[in-house]
């Protein structure tokens, strides 16, 4: 039976976000309907591994935010595309996964890919960065580009994703959902900054298009690593 209450807690999350200028009204109420039918299908659970994310993203974004605004490339506030792209294949998961195992990797390797897409970079943007295709140095925001630092901040992202999974009873064995998160995390990573330096860098499509690809990519990783 569902607890409402999770619902208006749900609300209540949405109408924080949208007051601390996170996301826009349309990613909002994205988020806010995301969540209610996860909520209804998967669980609470499911839903606070979202919002996991969702606050290790906002975290990052914060941090440094006067340097990256300096360079021009601080993203304070998301749009709906930015919600649907990055949560879109983690919601699919789990609106028609329930608790099959293989679906289960899926979702979270694609929060867990999304996580550590975003800390790598928003807090590897402090290092120079490389361009990845060529290991050249290039300008700190460049599609494509990745650092040491964004790549270990990512894993860790990823790692604490796949704590997260087990301590909310999505998946019962520690070393499973560990492993899960941090090699789709990874993955999915390093898919994000080669589809942005060979294809985004050129104008062929844009970030949404480049999250999204990098999303499915870790959820295949999570369902292949559960089999």
């Amino acid at each position: 039976m569902i607890n409402w209450g999770y619902v208006v807690l749900l609300l209540l999350v949405g109408a924080f976000i949208y007051n601390r200028k996170a996301l826009d009204l349309w990613g909002t109420l994205a988020m806010v309907i995301m969540g209610i039918i996860i909520i209804f299908s998967a669980g609470i659970s499911w839903l606070l591994l979202i919002l996991i994310f969702l606050i290790l993203s906002l975290v990052a974004t914060r941090h440094s935010k006067y340097y990256k605004q300096n360079l021009g490339i601080y993203e304070g506030k998301r749009t709906a595309k930015n919600v649907i792209s990055n949560g879109v294949v983690a919601f699919i998961m789990a609106a028609f996964g329930g608790y099959y195992l293989p679906l289960v990797g899926g979702f979270i390797g694609a929060i867990a890919t999304a996580t550590a897409d975003t800390l790598a970079s928003e807090i590897g943007i402090l290092q120079r960065p490389r361009l990845i295709t060529t290991m050249r140095k290039v300008d700190p925001g460049t599609d494509g580009a990745i650092s040491v630092l964004g790549t270990l901040v990512g894993i860790i992202g990823a790692a604490i994703i796949g704590i997260a999974a087990f301590f909310l009873g999505i998946i019962s064995d520690p070393f499973l959902s560990l492993k899960i998160a941090v090699v789709s995390g990874t993955v999915g990573c390093f898919m994000d900054s080669i589809l942005g330096a060979v294809f985004e860098r050129r104008n062929f499509i844009n970030n949404e298009h480049v999250n999204l690809l990098a999303t499915i990519t870790g959820a295949l990783v999570g369902i292949i690593s559960t089999l």
